[in-house]
């Protein structure tokens, strides 16, 4: 009796996941609108997708995936190269099983992202698909992520990784686009709090919160000195700190320059603050990709050397490097690795509830039209009943979407290539993975981003100088 019950109110739930987001929601959920919803849906399918290809790096599951013809076939041996011991084939399937996994949701996405081209309304046809059909397209990436797993190794492999280094590259300028607009929104929010009360006590938490981020970035920076860089080598390193170093500091005199103050009076330190501290944690992931262990002794081998520091023979004050174990689980989540996903993480979550009626960026990046983003009132979203119920979620995209659907898809196809390269340690395969290292392209794809990242900043400051005829307000 009791199975029959679960299957009737498993069959209730059908007509839900085929219509729209607002089905989804429970009677206790409170109200919202549809465009949030939708963005959240699919934050949480890749969120799951991310959770799926950490659970295929762990030990049990990987001894599952040799069973899968030619994932591993003649319990081959590995070694590692910049991680100084053998690996056997565990390590990977498991990195071939994020590749195919990640694979399966870029495609999905970025397929979307095509169809998804030029919707204007939630009247577009389209518009009901992005919005719903949910066992469909679950289905859809399930179907996928399988038949992706039976594809030939050969080449595929070095491929799919340029294509990831290339996406993830991309998703690390979008995950800038968003920390501007964050702290453009934020510095926004809190000089009209200044002008509604007492402003010496929003002035002071202002204050505060950049000089926490200046001193963040320089101990920052004293770190990458004393452990990624010696007197006699690492120049390599020593260049990508020195100059990134000088170019915040450069970047942060344009913000407060009296030109950019005139046409851009509430850009400032807060937001180069902010944009430092980026800066210096992406020169930090570069070198973590470095080649030579020498100048890369490794993230949790420095936690461990602060925390418990073993003293230089003869030498009352020096202290050496403890160097770390290795793994005998095999590689799952290195503490860089887990960094990095935290700020894809926050990246996802932001731009899955920002409303473009107040982004900054999509002005200055040229990517904001009155046609396709119209303000975000709930007058768009009609009555707040339907049918005789309460309307759970508010369609207010009827008279105009409130952001680019074709950009949302294209952004969580990138995202799904930056969680690829993230979880295997932008390690480089050959094609049939018997081999996989960390080489200097990586560590340059992640440098370079960095230098980007900065001379977009800097456009967003000047861009209200150069093109005059745009409201920048």
């Amino acid at each position: 009796m009791g199975a029959v019950l679960g299957v009737f109110s498993l069959a209730s739930w059908v007509p839900c996941l085929c219509s729209g987001a607002s089905c989804l929601l429970c009677s206790c959920c409170p109200n919202s609108k549809n465009s949030t919803v939708t963005r959240l849906i699919y934050a949480f399918i890749l969120f799951l997708g991310a959770a799926v290809s950490c659970v295929m790096l762990t030990e049990g599951m990987e001894s599952q995936l040799k069973k899968i013809p030619g994932f591993c076939e003649g319990g081959f041996k590995i070694n590692v190269a910049d991680r100084k011991v053998d690996k056997d084939c565990d390590v990977l399937v498991g990195y071939k099983a994020v590749y195919r996994i990640n694979f399966a949701l870029a495609i999905f996405f970025f397929v979307f992202s095509l169809l998804m081209l030029k919707v204007k309304t939630s009247k577009d046809p389209r518009a009901a698909v992005h919005n719903g059909f949910w066992f469909f397209k679950i289905a859809a990436i399930v179907g996928i992520m399988v038949g992706s797993f039976y594809i030939p190794g050969g080449h595929f492999t070095t491929a799919w990784f340029i294509v990831g280094m290339v996406g993830a590259f991309l998703f690390i300028l979008i995950q800038l686009v968003l920390l501007v607009d964050f702290a453009h929104s934020w510095n926004e929010s809190w000089v009209n709090r200044m002008e509604e009360g007492n402003p010496r006590c929003w002035y002071a938490a202002l204050l505060s919160v950049t000089s926490v981020c200046y001193i963040l970035s320089v101990v920052f920076v004293g770190l990458l000195y004393t452990y990624y860089t010696k007197l006699d080598g690492c120049t390599e390193n020593k260049f990508f700190i020195s100059i990134n170093l000088v170019l915040c500091f450069v970047v942060s005199i344009i913000s407060i320059h009296p030109k950019i103050q005139e046409h851009q009076p509430r850009s400032g330190l807060l937001q180069s603050s902010l944009i430092t501290l980026y800066t210096m944690y992406l020169t930090w992931s570069a070198m973590s990709n470095e080649p030579d262990r020498s100048c890369n002794p490794g993230l949790w081998s420095i936690v461990k050397h602060m925390t418990a520091p073993t003293l230089a023979p003869g030498n009352s004050t020096a202290v050496v490097p403890t160097p770390t174990p290795p793994s005998k689980s095999g590689h799952f989540l290195d503490l860089e690795n887990f960094i990095g996903l935290t700020g894809f993480v926050l990246c996802l979550l932001y731009s899955s509830i920002r409303t473009s009626n107040n982004s900054q960026v999509s002005k200055l990046t040229l990517s904001g039209s009155d046609s396709v983003i119209l303000r975000d009132t709930a007058v768009n979203g009609g009555s707040d009943e339907e049918d005789g119920q309460p309307r759970r979620a508010v369609d207010n995209e009827k008279e105009g979407v409130q952001y680019s659907y074709f950009l949302f898809h294209f952004m969580l196809s990138l995202a799904s290539l930056y969680i690829m390269m993230t979880l295997t340690s932008w390690y480089s395969p050959d094609a049939e993975f018997q081999s996989m290292t960390s080489k200097w392209p990586a560590v340059w794809v992640k440098i370079s981003s960095s230098w980007v990242c900065l001379l977009l900043y800097v456009w967003t400051l000047v861009a209200p100088l150069v093109l005059t005829n745009r409201d920048f307000s």
